[in-house]
């Protein structure tokens, strides 16, 4: 039976944050934890009030402490470039690439010395979990697709696929025509040949290419995602032993329902998280 695009809309789903969606504290632990040791050296400057001498003696001393200036100004790259009226400069904190004297007037001109000679703060260590907390918020959108994929996933197995075995995640083109026979490479999508899917799944009748994403929000790239992956089920029926599976959700849709509707009416295999629910994927994977 056909099934109704709008009753299949309004069972999208709002957000798939799991415990550690908003953020992994695992991750923030641990990369803090990485900084330790120069992160409680520097802490020797806090409340300084000869603190450029200091910082020349501690670097001579301990060069390994610029290891944790970037974090000190939420960046983890070990390399900053600063543009000003005397051209662009790149400060390397991992193999020091200027003079202290250039170090010191980084830490001046940055805030950084202010931040510690004021004591603004009182504890690096501390400073820095909340550095990292920050930026790991930012990996929320990544995080997002992850747990997609984790979804999807566990519905794989819990039909009796097993990871590496039945189902390959991250699986390039080349290797489905590689292992399988199966040429996909003449699909129409950029770089054709490692096209990357994020599952392929081996049945005894077939191969399936399995795409995942989640959108909570809207914006331009979903029109050209559901035009995209029309494309891909289109010129995926005529491979003999292949179909093209794409498993997508999130409100974000509603903000493209048009291009999503186009792509439901084209080819039946677009599935949501509720069609997993509902066994759907069971029907499909033969």
């Amino acid at each position: 039976m056909k099934r109704n695009f709008s009753d299949w809309l309004s069972t999208l789903k709002e957000s798939i944050a799991d415990w550690t969606y908003y953020t992994n504290f695992e991750k923030v632990y641990k990369n803090v934890e990485e900084l330790k040791v120069p992160l409680n050296i520097l802490n020797s400057l806090i409340n300084s009030k000869n603190i450029e001498n200091e910082f020349r003696s501690l670097v001579h001393k301990y060069p390994e402490v610029l290891k944790a200036i970037p974090i000190l100004l939420a960046k983890r790259e070990l390399e900053i470039k600063i543009s000003n009226g005397d051209g662009d400069k790149v400060f390397h904190f991992n193999k020091p690439n200027y003079t202290i004297d250039e170090y010191v007037n980084f830490m001046n001109k940055t805030g950084l010395f202010d931040l510690l000679s004021n004591h603004i703060i009182g504890d690096l260590m501390d400073y820095v979990k909340g550095v990292e907390v920050g930026l790991d918020s930012n990996a929320r959108k990544n995080r997002t697709g992850t747990s997609m994929e984790n979804i999807v996933e566990a519905h794989l197995q819990k039909l009796g696929f097993t990871r590496e075995v039945d189902y390959f995640p991250q699986y390039s083109a080349s290797k489905i025509l590689m292992n399988y026979g199966i040429d996909v490479t003449n699909i129409d999508v950029e770089d054709k040949a490692n096209k990357i899917f994020d599952f392929v799944v081996k049945t005894s009748s077939s191969v399936y290419a399995i795409e995942v994403n989640f959108y909570s929000g809207g914006g331009s790239k979903l029109n050209e995602t559901a035009r995209s992956y029309k494309m891909i089920a289109q010129e995926s029926s005529n491979i003999s032993g292949f179909k093209f599976i794409w498993i997508t959700d999130g409100v974000g849709w509603l903000t493209a329902k048009n291009p999503l509707g186009e792509s439901f009416a084209a080819f039946d295999e677009i599935f949501n998280i509720n069609d997993l629910e509902q066994g759907k994927l069971r029907e499909v994977l033969k």
